[in-house]
């Protein structure tokens, strides 16, 4: 089992750039897949990024793509989301979760483990 704590989140203003990390328990970090989700109000969780549990590859979704960089370091049992170029519509609670699938899950109902989300607030 592991525990994730998000920091980082904040208010910031279009175009800017905010830099989350989580902080995961356990000394099996590097044997997990990590993703980060974002909701907005009214609106389902969505999948941002993930990053693979063995050979750090990444995936992300259409949304960041060019814009966020989703980065993991095993030693420090940290995973961060860099967003660059922030927009309006970026603004939401974002999340991240771990997972012991393989490649890249996408789907909220691939991970198990979730952080409690820190909130992102993009002033246009």
């Amino acid at each position: 089992q592991v525990q994730l704590v998000e920091s980082g989140g904040g208010l910031v203003q279009t175009g800017g750039s905010l830099r989350l990390s989580c902080a995961a328990s356990g000394r099996t970090f590097s044997s997990y897949a990590m993703g980060w989700f974002r909701q907005a109000p009214g609106k389902e969780r969505e999948f941002v990024a993930a990053i693979s549990r063995s050979d750090g590859n990444t995936y992300y979704a259409d949304s960041g793509k060019g814009r966020f960089t989703i980065s993991r370091d095993n030693a420090k049992n940290t995973v961060y989301l860099q967003m660059n170029s922030l927009k309006p519509e970026d603004t939401a609670v974002y999340y991240c979760a771990a997972s012991h699938n393989y490649g890249f899950p996408t789907r909220p109902d691939d991970y198990p483990y979730w952080g409690q989300g820190t909130q992102v607030t993009v002033s246009s």
